[in-house]
């Protein structure tokens, strides 16, 4: 049992580090950040809005659709860098498959753009 117990060791002092630290950072910077705001730094800035409501107030369901179609093209990336790296070992059963997988995108990509989901007004 004892050698068993000693085979983890390395992952409790692993464990034990990566908590200190964490916690370590998680605390330090509510003791050592500058407090001191101005309205620059809080104002709203890139693509923000100014706050003139309640924090629960409605979005426009453009943000979700835009949002869910980058995480589509991100998948797609995603899965293209993977099939680029073993193209010569796939032969035509896996150049044929990515075709499929990118013409279904590109039919969804259409239906999207026809339904104006690329719009905003």
């Amino acid at each position: 049992m004892e050698d068993l117990l000693r085979e983890y060791l390395p992952i409790v002092v692993f464990l034990g580090i990566a908590l200190v630290i964490g916690l370590a950072l998680l605390i330090s910077p509510f003791l050592v950040a500058y407090r001191n705001p101005d309205p620059e730094k809080l104002s709203a800035y890139e693509c923000g809005f100014n706050a003139f409501d309640a924090a629960r107030m409605t979005f426009d369901v453009r943000f979700y659709l835009v949002a869910i179609l980058f995480i589509i093209f991100d998948l797609e990336v995603a899965f293209l860098f993977p099939w680029a790296v073993v193209f010569g070992d796939l032969g035509w059963y896996g150049f044929w498959s990515m075709m499929i997988f990118l013409a279904v995108l590109t039919v969804g990509f259409i239906y999207e753009w026809k339904k104006g989901a690329l719009e905003w007004d």
